[in-house]
């Protein structure tokens, strides 16, 4: 299994300069080799592919000696990157491939060799030298690619992707079903209620009032480009604020069951609701989904997705179809008079389609408590059928 170790990078001046120039290398070569690829099907219907332009590197360094100061396999994997956004634009009918400008191309890629951690934790890079870097965790299994990527702040920041052997996988014995939401952020099987944080709608008003001041600025000047990073700044105060919770959210989550169902949502369609896009973005359904699954193939667990139809409208006891509108938020079945927490009716409905004849785990007063030392469960309406 693969995973990424990042580190913050403290480049000095000399070495900021040296990696912007690389990276602006980096830029031009993508767009000179996408309007190669664009001029030669337009005007002579011929398609180029990665290793045409690959063979075509040693004379282009001849021509233009600026890219012999730039590692060749950082090279090579510039038109490996372009040619990844054109087999996903004919597989998966995404838009044509666009050209880089500075704030859209801020990676740099070294994907076998060119690179060393040295002893004293710093980041040698081939052609730039050794830089500080804030080891603060050992990187972990043999490492296949480097990034070093500029943030939208100015920070720079390394990520490793290493290979690892994966964790054997034991039968699971306990499951719990997650029905996720927008007021809710997740409803779990057991009638726990996992909280919404809403961190981008807290911080909508200080949001708006450096946008405006951005807007304010002129163009090129350096108070505009100092207003930009203060949004920037914000944005990412935001993003690390979900990633921590979203992270906590998961370990807890894994922590809790040997099976953890979600539903298979269709997000990126989801989003085409502009009603709803950015609550939906806030959620961030994707990253739970995706930590949560690392978490669990770490600890030998699983993730799975089931298909989301009927969890809401049918009934857990009896599997009857019940309609009702988003308005209703009480499940009660006119057939076996079970009165629920339609979320909680949902959970278990997930569950129910991916158990694979595990007992559903019991809810024990103390299998709550790790949860609710986070301070994002509440108590769930939650009834036995038949009660009033």
């Amino acid at each position: 299994m693969k995973r990424a170790f990042k580190y913050r990078l403290y480049p000095n001046k000399e070495q900021i300069a040296q990696l912007e120039f690389v990276l602006n290398c980096c830029r031009k070569l993508y767009n000179c080799a996408l309007e190669h690829r664009k001029i030669a099907w337009v005007s002579y219907n011929i398609r180029i592919g990665c290793y045409d332009q690959i063979k075509e590197l040693p004379e282009i360094k001849e021509v233009f000696s600026d890219y012999n100061q730039v590692h060749s396999q950082v090279l090579q994997d510039v038109l490996r990157r372009l040619d990844k956004t054109f087999q996903k634009l004919f597989k998966e009918k995404t838009g044509y491939p666009r050209f880089k400008s500075r704030d859209r191309y801020r990676s740099i890629i070294y994907p076998q060799s060119g690179f060393q951690i040295l002893d004293n934790g710093k980041l040698k890079l081939s052609k730039i030298g050794a830089i500080r870097m804030f080891y603060h965790r050992p990187v972990q299994g043999g490492i296949k690619t480097l990034a070093v990527k500029k943030d939208l702040v100015g920070d720079w920041f390394a990520t490793f992707v290493t290979e690892l052997p994966d964790v054997p996988k034991k039968e699971p014995k306990t499951a719990i079903g997650i029905d996720v939401g927008i007021e809710k952020l997740a409803t779990v099987s057991t009638g726990e209620i996992i909280e919404h944080p809403h961190l981008l709608k807290k911080s909508e008003g200080n949001l708006k009032k450096l946008q405006r001041r951005l807007s304010k600025k002129k163009k090129g000047s350096k108070h505009r480009k100092n207003a930009r990073i203060k949004v920037a700044k914000a944005h990412r105060k935001i993003e690390r604020q979900r990633d921590d919770f979203l992270h906590k959210v998961s370990n807890e989550l894994v922590r809790k069951a040997d099976l953890i169902a979600f539903e298979d949502l269709r997000i990126n369609n989801m989003v085409k609701n502009h009603h709803l896009a950015s609550s939906i973005a806030d959620s961030s359904w994707g990253k739970l989904f995706q930590y949560t699954t690392f978490k669990a193939e770490n600890a030998g667990k699983f993730v799975e997705l089931v298909d989301p139809k009927g969890t809401t409208q049918s009934c857990s006891g009896c599997g009857v179809s019940v309609k009702k509108s988003l308005s209703v938020r009480i499940h009660r079945c006119p057939n076996c008079g079970l009165t629920i927490d339609r979320d909680v009716n949902a959970a278990l409905n997930i569950l129910k389609k991916v158990r694979r004849g595990t007992p559903e785990p019991i809810r024990m007063p103390g299998e709550i408590e790790p949860l609710q030392k986070l301070g994002i469960v509440s108590a769930s309406l939650v009834k036995e059928p038949g009660s009033p």
